[in-house]
């Protein structure tokens, strides 16, 4: 296997490929990068179009791996109400961030790497991660390291907790977040800071938005600019469905939200309803995947039924006065003229979820179809906005 992976790795880093079907994020509490599974990729900015070069490559070694180890696959039967595994890891600093990424494409479930809780050496950092107990914990960890090209396995120790530590410690990772003055994104578990303020109730479960990531923060302020009153807004990739729900609360009359992941709609339509919207204000509507976002698995035993798939909500164009998508750079470009087909003639379309680097990529690929465009920034991370013309 360790030939194999080696080879991989120096074939795919002459030869990297750009699809997106990705599902990993880095996010940020008090001092902790957290790692979770879900359907849209988003690095933290240190070193972030490094880090995406070498995710996508483990990745691949990972999907190699599990096509060809029977002992990879997962039962049905792993929930959060399964007990789980709680490792922590001593690992070089400077590989923690690699070492994470590829602790999830070989079978953890999370990762947290806590600058606060350093080992013994100053060179050294804790990675804590989460694995359910079915995994070869020491395996995982193995075929890790070799992916990121470690010469030996870390060191680690593994405690087995019951599901509701696992619940509480997740729910302890998301805090409220205030996006700006009068705006705030709230976890379902806990109070609004605020109760006057504009809050968004939010139960992200496995789909991204939780309303602390640079991108998402960059969206909802331009949506609070943009938004007068009566609006029709389409999130082209909604995940949690902050974006579609936030346009409501600012007087927008309708949203729309379009994803290819089943579990990012069940998770949408939940924070509908934690936020008091219905199907008359918010439709949610699961989209085929053409290999450019994640594929879905649309067998899958999620309550969304064939109805899902609307041809007339898919190919209603040049319907809507607002058009964000937040989602990844390869999509971005390869999409744009469905995105922005979408929209008006005149309306804004927003684009985001691209590191600063890419922004020229992306300006010189919409020019032809936006005018009036502006740039926003927010730790290394940016949003383009524009007028259709």
């Amino acid at each position: 296997m360790t030939m194999v992976l080696n080879s991989l790795r120096g074939h795919f880093f002459k030869n990297l490929s750009c699809t997106t079907s990705s599902i990993i994020t880095g996010r940020f509490f008090n001092g902790r990068r957290v790692h979770r599974l879900i359907p849209f990729i988003h690095l933290s900015k240190s070193c972030a179009a490094q880090r995406y070069q070498h995710w996508k490559h483990i990745q691949t070694a990972a999907k190699f791996s599990t096509l060809s180890s029977p002992s990879s696959e997962t039962p049905a039967s792993d929930s959060f109400t399964s007990p789980y595994l709680s490792v922590r890891i001593c690992c070089q600093k400077d590989v923690a961030d690699m070492l994470s990424e590829a602790l999830l494409c070989f079978g953890a479930s999370s990762t947290t790497v806590d600058e606060e809780e350093s080992s013994e050496r100053s060179d050294e950092i804790i990675i804590t991660s989460i694995f359910s107990v079915c995994k070869d914990v020491k395996d995982c960890i193995s075929l890790a390291a070799d992916s990121i090209g470690l010469q030996k396995i870390p060191s680690f120790e593994v405690v087995m907790h019951d599901h509701t530590d696992w619940i509480k410690a997740t729910q302890e990772l998301f805090c409220p977040v205030e996006v700006t003055d009068g705006l705030w994104v709230v976890p379902e578990w806990t109070t609004p800071p605020d109760p006057q303020a504009t809050n968004i109730i939010l139960n992200p479960g496995l789909a991204f938005g939780t309303g602390e990531h640079p991108t998402t923060k960059l969206c909802l302020l331009l949506l609070r600019d943009l938004i007068k009153g009566e609006e029709f807004f389409l999130d082209y990739g909604t995940g949690s469905g902050v974006l579609a729900i936030a346009a409501l609360k600012f007087g927008a009359a309708f949203s729309v939200g379009f994803d290819i992941d089943p579990q990012a709609i069940t998770s949408a339509q939940y924070n509908a309803t934690l936020n008091n919207i219905g199907h008359e204000e918010l439709l949610l509507k699961l989209v085929p995947g053409k290999g450019i976002l994640p594929s879905a698995d649309f067998s899958s035993s999620m309550d969304i039924d064939q109805t899902a798939y609307d041809a007339e909500v898919l190919n209603n164009r040049e319907k809507y006065d607002i058009v964000v998508a937040n989602i990844l750079l390869n999509p971005l470009l390869e999409l744009a003229d469905q995105i922005v087909s979408y929209a008006k003639p005149g309306a804004t379309v927003a684009l985001s979820g691209i590191i600063s680097e890419q922004i020229p990529r992306l300006l010189e690929r919409y020019s032809q179809y936006l005018e009036n465009i502006t740039v926003s920034k927010m730790d290394d991370w940016a949003c383009i906005s524009g007028l259709k013309k």
